[in-house]
């Protein structure tokens, strides 16, 4: 479906086909993420609108105006319908055209209310580069004017080797006084950005940043018992809500549990031992799930115990998606309710949402 909307719109409306990069994959994921996003919480209408704006504010750095809307819409339609075949009924065609003109009119006005206060995207000069391990990087850079985010949030990233091709990376620390943002930046194996940032990328070049996105964010009021259960690179939203709960909570009470492959891929030893070395509590505790040299073989899922949900701490899972789907099963084995857990990807709450309405 996605494939045949992209199709249309290119075809009808060619002007548009600029505002895209050259290959198209991750585009057509996106579509389809955020139609599901609509769709599965289509009965939580502040959920949906907050989404949106957000959306907007994103979609703000591709040059997307008023005027595409409409254009879009008519061939979202159009490609449902083509697909759906003798499955179409006449009634869709209205019942999706109103849902879609709901959509772009949260959209349009997220957008104008973003351009008054905040630019489409920030100028960003790489400050510190480190070659954690052969695939992993430690960027730092510093934004040509103040980024305000959240822990946990993430910001997509363009690199002037690949335009109009933007990748989202968590951002790896709370906010600072002398705005730099760290990112950790695995290579994805053919991955255009990622091999950019990790080989390719030296102190002095300039990046694009996004708006900051995700809500895997710290709940009001702020707790000061936590339990992180990183995969990989999935550190590093998690290393940010951290830095902000040692900062400002009172007697802060923090497991970290960080499960990688190989040994080798535990890239940030060094400086969660100086975070754990500060005031408050913080217990790391590493996996290793597939490395001979070292036993036994365990995944972050695995070592997550009763004593570790505890009172219900406030839980944050990210990494793969496989594994936070482990991490998630686990969690609720051992009876934490899903509305203490918050994970990116947020692949608990779709899977929760199909199962209960899918039919039997």
């Amino acid at each position: 479906m996605a494939s045949e909307f992209y199709g249309l719109l290119f075809s009808r409306y060619p002007a548009i086909r600029a505002l895209f990069p050259a290959m198209m994959d991750a585009q057509r994921d996106r579509l389809l993420n955020a139609l599901t996003y609509v769709v599965l919480h289509v009965d939580d209408m502040t959920t949906v609108t907050r989404y949106l704006r957000d959306l907007a504010r994103d979609h703000r750095k591709f040059d997307v105006r008023p005027e595409h809307y409409p254009a879009i819409g008519r061939c979202l339609v159009a490609s449902m319908r083509a697909n759906a075949r003798d499955a179409w009924k006449p009634e869709y065609d209205e019942a999706w055209l109103a849902a879609y003109d709901l959509i772009a009119g949260v959209m349009i006005q997220a957008a104008e209310v973003d351009a008054a206060t905040s630019p489409p995207y920030w100028g960003a000069r790489v400050v510190a580069h480190e070659q954690r391990t052969h695939d992993i990087a430690v960027l730092t850079v510093e934004p040509d004017q103040p980024y305000p985010y959240d822990p946990g949030q993430y910001a997509t990233i363009q690199t002037s080797r690949w335009p109009r091709v933007w990748r989202p990376y968590s951002i790896a620390n709370a906010p600072r006084r002398d705005n730099l943002l760290t990112f950790h930046v695995r290579v994805v194996p053919g991955g255009w950005v990622s091999t950019t940032l990790v080989h390719r990328t030296s102190v002095g070049d300039q990046l694009l940043l996004g708006p900051p996105r995700g809500v895997m964010t710290l709940p009001a009021p702020r707790p000061n018992r936590l339990l992180c259960v990183a995969g990989g690179t999935g550190l590093a939203p998690l290393k940010a809500i951290i830095e902000e709960t040692l900062r400002t909570s009172r007697n802060p009470d923090i497991t970290l549990v960080h499960g990688v492959r190989l040994q080798q891929e535990l890239y940030d030893g060094a400086d969660l031992v100086r975070l754990a070395s500060g005031p408050g509590r913080l217990r790391l505790i590493t996996a290793v799930s597939a490395d001979p040299s070292h036993l036994p073989s365990q995944t972050a899922a695995d070592v997550v115990g009763p004593l570790d949900v505890l009172d219900f701490p406030a839980t944050f899972v990210c990494g793969p998606g496989e594994m936070v789907m482990a991490a998630l099963n686990r969690l609720a084995m051992l009876g934490l309710p899903s509305h203490h857990i918050r994970s990116e990807p947020d692949v608990g709450e779709f899977v929760h949402r199909l199962r209960v309405r899918a039919p039997l």
